[in-house]
């Protein structure tokens, strides 16, 4: 009897048993062994053909781009949950996420939370970064705007960001369906309990959007220098100024990145989290910036 193959698309993972949404149900298969060997295990994401009577997948099709912790592939854009207190505004984790999600070719979306909770002197300071990111490129939104929701339509979005700035809350009011579980911050620790414990794609606002239990591993795996350096999209507009045709903007004379840093056209803060990522020393984020 011939095999009854379909094909679909992992929504969910839990273990060794993987959620498959088919044109007409969703369906629990197992994974066959002959992944393992090949090195490669099905993700959450990945468009697969299953054995249908037997609950076994059968090929997993070639991915557009992966993501090792949140386990993940076939992502579009990622939304960057940004505290601005409480857990307090870290730019070194922004740019590294952003590092990230360039290399790995996913569009990255940010969203600030918490601006209710900051005085007037740093709600300006805020403001001024939110409008250098958006200025280079990036689109910038507060938790409470209203057009944050159109941005889901047709597309896999991933959430990151600090554990603490409220993800799940976020995801909670853009649908109130969904009714995650959402954590307190820790005073002491300055992050959150993570409350997202295996990955899963919702339905959401006419796409879907991936619970993850967050980026937890946060190097720059299989990245040369170099790389770093192009993910950085507002230093490629000035390479060609630059005295060195390879310049990598650190000590290099006549450097346009440096002169424009000095001329406050390149935000400081990104220029400065750059060294430390081409620093061999400072490859690898802090605890605290893991959580």
């Amino acid at each position: 009897m011939a095999i009854m193959n379909k094909k679909g698309r992992i929504i969910k993972q839990v273990s060794n048993d993987y959620s498959i949404a088919l044109e007409e149900e969703i369906v629990v298969c197992k994974a066959r062994g002959k992944f393992r060997n090949m090195g490669l295990s099905p993700l959450v994401g990945d468009f697969v053909s299953i054995d249908y009577e037997n609950r076994y997948i059968l090929e997993i099709e070639k991915r557009k781009n992966e993501l090792e912790r949140p386990s993940i592939a076939n992502v579009d854009q990622a939304l960057i949950v940004t505290s601005v207190e409480i857990p307090s505004f870290s730019s070194n984790l922004l740019d590294k996420l952003l590092v990230i999600l360039e290399y790995n070719r996913i569009s990255p979306v940010l969203c600030f939370t918490k601006m209710d909770l900051v005085d007037e002197n740093l709600r300006g300071e805020m403001k001024d970064i939110m409008n250098y990111y958006r200025r280079i490129g990036y689109p910038v939104y507060e938790n409470s705007d209203p057009a944050l929701k159109e941005i889901f339509k047709d597309k896999v979005t991933v959430f990151a960001g600090q554990s603490g700035a409220g993800k799940s809350t976020l995801l909670n009011r853009l649908d109130s369906h969904l009714n995650l579980e959402t954590g307190e911050v820790s005073i002491a620790l300055g992050r959150g309990r993570h409350t997202t414990r295996h990955v899963e794609l919702l339905p959401v606002l006419g796409g879907l959007i991936a619970d993850t239990p967050g980026f937890s591993s946060l190097d720059f795996k299989g990245m040369t220098n170099t790389d770093i350096r192009d993910q950085f999209i507002e230093f490629n507009q000035y390479r060609e100024e630059c005295k060195y045709q390879d310049c990598m903007h650190q000590k290099e004379d006549d450097c346009e990145v440096k002169r424009k840093v000095k001329e406050k056209e390149i935000l400081a803060s990104r220029y400065e989290n750059y060294l430390k990522f081409i620093d061999r020393e400072n490859f690898y984020p802090s605890m605290k910036d893991r959580n």
